[in-house]
């Protein structure tokens, strides 16, 4: 199965499921990481499951507002924003041996040899986030800067948007920028594949919990289908998930489990259905 470049022309409406996944890794990677779980849905949907990856969250967004996108994968920012905007339900969560649960963290790193020891050396270091809409790679670690008294748009000599987990880990890593807040399992990942050494970094900062990122379904989606959906979902064990690791299955969840995640918006002023 390849990627898919115009996902819109398959929907369920067309007896096939599109998939959108969430660029934590680059596109082709996210796809064959995922490979074996869409295989599977397939199989108990019988119908073609079709995987998308779009450069950045916006596009998973767009896609499921424009009903471009059946189902998709996003991270707990990106779908406060999503049910804000394009009609989105969360419906499950993954839960791997890795993780053990349905949370992650946040975390601020920075090269070893860079001589930074916590969040106060950073003062007009280079600074990388993730996404805009990124939950671990932008709007927890910004609410925890602000916490601290820092802003975050003066307290850098620098600032940029990478636009994936991988990347910002990779810059911090070959030194391109001092610092950058990174979801940990994502980071976790990239040293399990063996992309960067676990030495070569420093942790100067950690989240709270945060929700794990929701698989979601468009509401107007039939139930017949939903139920199918969720059924499917609910079977699969076993499989390797993404950067999260093989699943003990995935969970059932609700839209109410994310107003944590609604609460954080409200600390960092942001309005979620203007979040475009």
């Amino acid at each position: 199965m390849t990627l898919l470049m115009l996902p819109w022309l398959l929907c369920a409406d067309d007896k096939q499921i599109t998939i959108g996944l969430i660029p934590s890794e680059d596109s082709q990677a996210m796809i064959e990481s995922s490979q074996q779980v869409i295989d599977q849905l397939e199989k108990k949907l019988g119908v073609p499951v079709k995987p998308f990856v779009a450069t950045d969250y916006n596009g998973i967004i767009e896609a499921l507002r424009s009903k471009k996108l059946d189902v998709a994968y996003l991270g707990p920012f990106s779908y406060a924003l999503a049910s804000s905007v394009a009609n989105a339900e969360a419906f499950a969560v993954a839960v791997t041996k890795k993780t053990g649960g349905s949370s992650y963290h946040s975390v601020i790193i920075a090269h070893k040899d860079s001589g930074l020891k916590s969040i106060q050396d950073l003062k007009d270091h280079t600074f990388s986030f993730v996404d805009p809409s990124s939950t671990s790679g932008h709007l927890f670690p910004k609410a925890g800067l602000m916490k601290l008294g820092i802003d975050p748009d003066k307290y850098f000599s620098r600032l940029l948007f990478s636009g994936s987990h991988d990347a910002s880990i990779l810059s911090v890593a070959n030194k391109k920028v001092d610092a950058a807040a990174v979801a940990d399992r994502i980071l976790a990942s990239a040293i399990a594949r063996g992309i960067v050494q676990e030495s070569d970094f420093v942790i100067l900062w950690k989240s709270n919990a945060i929700p794990e990122s929701p698989m979601v379904w468009r509401r107007d989606l039939s139930p017949e289908l939903k139920g199918k959906l969720a059924k499917a979902f609910s079977e699969i064990k076993g499989l390797p998930w993404g950067d999260q690791g093989v699943l003990n299955g995935f969970q059932k969840t609700t839209d109410q489990a994310y107003d944590i995640i609604r609460e954080t918006a409200k600390i960092l002023d942001l309005d979620l259905k203007g979040m475009k």
